[in-house]
C-alpha cells in the first residue's frame, strides 16, 4: 500500500513539473546548425583573402514578427523586390525642388495568387551621425524606420507569378532633411494582413547647405588582373579569356573607364597583357590532366580589338603595373630567400606593359595580395619593386590601427622599412566590400550606388574642415555592371562632397600618422602553402637548369610560366592549381629529355684507341649550347687520354646530332666504366649516362710476333714446296739424278742399298765384297759391283 502512495505522488510530481516546462521549452528559439569557422581565418568572410565575392543582390530583411505568422514567413521567400534607381542620387536643393523618386520591381514567384499585394516607402527625419549607425541601417529591416507612406496597390504582381514595376516619391522637406547628411530610406511590400513579405533599406544624401565642408579627394584604383590561363607560353589551360574580352568583365572595365572623364589609375598585371598577345597567334587549349594534346586554336581577333580599345581608354591615365602574373608576396617571403627572390625576377618580367601600350609606367605602388602584408614582406617589394621615396605601398586600413580621433583617417601615412620610410596608401574597406559586391543581379546595382554616396558623405561629414583623401581600391578580381561602374565614376567627380583626383595626388599628400599592426596570422591559412610552393620551387629549379643550355635565339623559355603558378590567384583554387602545375612539370620534362646523350656500345682490340659519344637535340626550333664531359670509373684501369677541351662545346641546332671519338687507353683486359656528363655554361650537370668499354688485350708488340711468326711459317713452307716441285721434274726427265743435293762432310753416309748408290767394301783391305743384305727386290734389276 505505502509502495503504491508513493507511486501516485511521483505521478502527479512529475506532471506538475512537466506542466512548468513544456511552455518554456515550446518559446526557446531553436539554434540553427551553422559551420563552425576554423580559428585561425579571419571572422569577416568578405574581408578574407581569396574568398568568393557575393554575386547575388543583398536579401531583403524581413522584420522581426511573432511565431503564429508561419505562412508569411514562407511568402517572404517567394517575393522579389528590386532597387532600380533613386532619382536624384542625391539631393542638392530644398522646398519645391527636394523631390525624390524611388523606382523598382516587384515579382509573385509564390506560385499563387496574394491578396491585397501592395507597396509603400519607409523613412526617418533623423539624419544618420556615424558610419556605425549607418552599418546598422543597412542590415535593419526597414520596419525600423518611423514614417511610412500609404501603401501602393501592385494589382498586377498580386496574381501568380506576375511581375510590376512601382514608383514611389517623397520630398525632402516633408521627410524632414534640413542639414547635410544622409538619410535612410525604405521600401516593404505587404499583403492585406499587413504583413510584410519583402523589403530593403537604402540612403539618401542631403547637400543642403554645405559651404565651407573641404571637399574630399577621391582616387580610384581601376584593376586590370585576371586568373591565369597558361601552363606554358604556348598552352592555354581555357579558353574563358576570349569571352572576357568581348562580353565579360575584362571589356566592361575597359569599356567603363573609356565613357568618363574622372581619373583613374590601372593596376595591370602584366601576365594579363601577356596572355592577350599570346591569343594574337595560333595557341592550343589543352584541359590540364588530360591525356589528349589539346585542341590547336587559331589566331583570336577579340585579343587585338581589346588591346586597342584598352590602349584608347588608357591614355590619358597613369598607370601602375604588379609584378608579373601577381604573385603571392607574403606566401613566397614565408617561404624563405630562395622564394623571395622571385619577387625581383616578377618584377624584371614587367615590360610587356610597356611593349603593350607604348608607354613605360608611371607610379610607382606595390599592392600585396589582400592588402596586407609584414614588414618582411614590405621591405622586399620595395627593394624589388624599386619603391622609392616617390612611390607608395598600397594596403589595407585594417593594417593600421583605429583614428583616435573618431574620424576616418587621410589615406596617405607612411611605414618604415629596411630600405627607410615608404608612403603608403590605406584604402577604406567598407567602402571597398560595398564597391566589389555584386552587382549583377537585378537590384543590387542601384543599393550598391546608394550605399557608396551614403559612406563618403559620412566621411566628409565626419570632419568636414579637413583636408582629407579617400582610396578606392576594387577587389582584384572586380566583375562590376557595366552601368554600375560608369555611374560610380560620375558621381565621383558630380558629387559635391567629392573631388575626383588621380593617385600621384594621394601619393604626395601629407602623411597622417597612423601605428601599423603588421599582418594578421589569420591570414595565413588563404596563402598558397609550403607543400604547394615546394612542388614549385622544384620546378624552377628545372626550368633553371634547362635555361642553361639553351643558346640565342631562345623561343623555349619557362621563367614565365614559373611565375604564373606563383600567382596569388591560385588561391582557394588549389585543384586547378595543381593541374596547371602537373602539367607544366610533364612539358618540361620533355623538353629536358629532347637533350640527350645516345650511349653506344665500345669495344677496343688494344690497349688503346677511341670510344664513340654521341649527343642529341631533338628541341623543336631551339639551338642549344653544352659542354662533353668524360671520366673513368677507375682512371688506373682506363685513363681518358687528352683532347682539345673546345672539341667538347656542342653547339647543336634542332634536330641535329654530333658525334665525337675520345680517346682512351687501357692498363688491361676487361669491362670498364666511363661517365658521359653534359655541363651547362655555369657548370652544372644538365645529364649523365654511362657506357661500358671493352679491351681484349692485344696490344702492338703481341701483333708484332704473331706476324713475324706466321711469316717465317709461310717462308718454310714455301722453300719446301720448291724443292718437291724440283725434284719431281728430275724423275721425269729420267738422268737418274734424284736431284738431291751432295751430303754435308762428316753426314751419315746413305743406307746399303739404296737405289743408285754403290755398295763399299768393309773396313779392312783385301776384302772381299759383300752381297746385298736383303738380296735383289723381287721384280727389280741386280745390283752391279765395282771390282778393284
Amino acid at each position: 500500500m505505502r509502495t503504491v502512495k508513493r507511486a501516485a505522488w511521483l505521478a502527479v510530481l512529475v506532471s506538475c513539473v512537466l506542466a512548468v516546462t513544456a511552455p518554456a521549452l515550446a518559446a526557446a528559439p531553436r539554434t540553427p546548425k551553422t559551420a563552425q569557422g576554423s580559428p585561425d581565418r579571419p571572422q569577416n568572410p568578405a574581408a578574407a583573402p581569396g574568398a568568393p565575392q557575393a554575386q547575388g543582390a543583398p536579401q531583403a530583411q524581413a522584420p522581426a514578427e511573432p511565431a503564429p505568422q508561419r505562412a508569411g514567413r514562407q511568402q517572404q521567400s517567394q517575393v522579389a523586390l528590386a532597387l532600380s534607381k533613386v532619382t536624384p542620387s542625391a539631393i542638392t536643393a530644398s522646398g519645391k525642388n527636394s523631390r525624390f523618386t524611388l523606382t523598382g520591381t516587384v515579382q509573385n514567384r509564390s506560385g499563387h495568387a496574394l491578396a491585397g499585394l501592395s507597396v509603400r516607402l519607409r523613412y526617418s527625419s533623423q539624419r544618420i551621425t556615424s558610419r556605425g549607425e549607418l552599418a546598422q541601417y543597412a542590415t535593419a529591416a526597414p520596419s525600423r524606420l518611423p514614417g511610412a507612406t500609404t501603401p501602393r496597390p501592385l494589382p498586377q504582381a498580386a496574381v501568380a507569378g506576375g511581375t510590376q514595376a512601382w514608383r514611389l516619391t517623397g520630398n525632402a522637406a516633408a521627410v524632414g532633411m534640413r542639414q547635410f547628411g544622409v538619410y535612410p530610406l525604405g521600401v516593404e511590400v505587404i499583403n492585406s494582413y499587413q504583413q510584410v513579405l519583402a523589403g530593403f533599406t537604402t540612403f539618401v544624401t542631403f547637400t543642403g547647405n554645405a559651404r565651407g565642408t573641404q571637399p574630399l579627394s577621391v582616387a580610384w584604383v581601376w584593376p586590370l588582373i585576371d586568373r591565369q590561363h597558361r601552363a606554358n607560353d604556348s598552352t592555354f589551360i581555357d579558353d574563358r579569356l576570349a569571352t572576357d574580352l568581348t562580353r565579360g568583365r575584362l571589356g566592361s572595365l575597359v569599356d567603363a573607364a573609356a565613357t568618363t572623364t574622372t581619373p583613374v589609375t590601372w593596376a595591370i598585371d602584366p601576365a594579363l597583357l601577356d596572355d592577350v598577345q599570346a591569343m594574337n597567334r595560333n595557341y592550343v587549349v589543352k584541359r590540364p590532366g588530360t591525356a589528349d594534346r589539346g585542341t590547336r586554336t587559331s589566331a583570336n581577333p577579340a585579343a587585338r580589338l581589346w588591346i586597342d580599345r584598352l590602349k584608347r581608354a588608357s591614355k590619358d591615365d597613369p598607370y601602375f603595373v604588379l609584378p608579373y602574373a601577381d604573385p603571392d608576396a607574403v606566401a613566397l617571403v614565408r617561404y624563405g630567400e630562395s622564394m623571395a627572390r622571385h619577387l625581383d625576377i616578377a618584377y624584371k618580367n614587367t615590360a610587356v606593359a610597356a611593349e603593350v601600350l607604348g608607354r613605360a609606367p608611371t607610379v610607382k605602388v606595390a599592392w600585396p595580395p589582400s592588402g596586407m602584408a609584414g614588414p618582411d614582406t614590405l621591405d622586399a617589394l620595395s627593394r624589388y619593386g624599386q619603391i622609392g621615396t616617390d612611390g607608395a605601398f598600397l594596403l589595407s586600413g585594417s593594417a593600421f590601427q583605429e583614428n583616435p580621433q573618431g574620424y576616418t583617417p587621410s589615406a596617405t601615412t607612411a611605414v618604415q622599412t629596411k630600405q627607410g620610410t615608404r608612403r603608403v596608401l590605406t584604402y577604406d574597406d567598407t567602402i571597398n566590400d560595398v564597391v566589389s559586391s555584386g552587382t549583377r543581379s537585378p537590384g543590387a546595382a542601384a543599393l550598391a550606388e546608394q550605399r557608396f554616396l551614403a559612406e563618403t558623405a559620412m566621411i566628409t561629414a565626419e570632419a568636414p574642415n579637413l583636408r582629407r583623401t579617400l582610396v578606392v581600391v576594387p577587389d582584384r578580381h572586380w566583375n562590376p555592371s557595366p552601368e554600375f561602374a560608369q555611374r560610380i565614376l560620375g558621381h565621383t567627380k558630380s558629387a559635391p562632397w567629392l573631388k575626383a583626383v588621380d593617385l600621384q595626388t594621394a601619393i604626395k599628400a601629407k602623411p597622417q600618422p597612423r601605428v601599423f599592426t603588421g599582418y594578421p596570422d589569420a591570414y595565413e591559412a588563404y596563402e598558397l602553402g609550403p607543400a604547394y610552393l615546394e612542388q614549385v620551387r622544384r620546378i624552377a629549379r628545372d626550368v633553371s637548369l634547362f635555361s642553361q643550355v639553351t643558346a640565342d635565339p631562345v623561343r623555349i623559355d619557362y621563367t614565365r610560366a614559373v611565375l604564373r603558378m606563383e600567382s596569388a590567384a591560385w588561391r582557394g583554387h588549389g585543384k586547378r592549381a595543381r593541374a596547371a602545375r602537373e602539367e607544366l612539370a610533364r612539358e618540361l620534362g620533355a623538353h629536358k629529355a629532347g637533350v640527350k646523350i645516345i650511349p653506344s656500345q665500345n669495344a677496343l682490340a688494344g690497349s688503346s684507341g677511341r670510344i664513340l659519344v654521341s649527343v642529341a637535340n631533338n628541341l623543336p626550333d631551339q639551338n642549344i649550347k653544352v659542354r662533353l664531359e668524360v671520366t673513368s670509373e677507375n682512371s688506373a684501369k682506363l685513363q681518358i687520354g687528352r683532347f682539345a677541351a673546345e672539341d667538347l662545346v656542342l653547339e647543336l641546332g634542332p634536330g641535329e646530332k654530333v658525334s665525337r671519338k675520345i680517346p682512351v687507353q687501357a692498363a688491361g683486359n676487361g669491362n670498364f666504366r666511363v661517365r658521359l656528363r653534359l655541363i651547362t655554361a655555369e657548370g652544372r650537370v644538365f645529364g649523365t649516362e654511362e657506357i661500358t668499354v671493352r679491351t681484349t688485350g692485344y696490344g702492338r708488340l703481341a701483333l708484332l710476333i704473331t706476324g713475324g711468326s706466321l711469316a717465317v711459317l709461310f717462308v718454310g713452307v714455301g722453300v719446301r714446296a720448291m724443292r718437291a716441285r724440283r725434284r719431281r721434274k728430275a724423275e721425269a726427265g729420267g738422268d737418274g739424278s734424284t736431284g738431291a743435293e751432295p751430303a754435308p762432310i762428316g753426314a751419315m753416309a746413305p743406307a746399303p742399298g739404296d737405289p743408285g748408290t754403290p755398295d763399299l767394301p768393309e773396313a779392312g783391305a783385301g776384302s772381299a765384297p759383300r752381297p746385298s743384305r736383303d738380296g735383289p727386290l723381287p721384280g727389280n734389276p741386280p745390283t752391279f759391283t765395282n771390282n778393284p
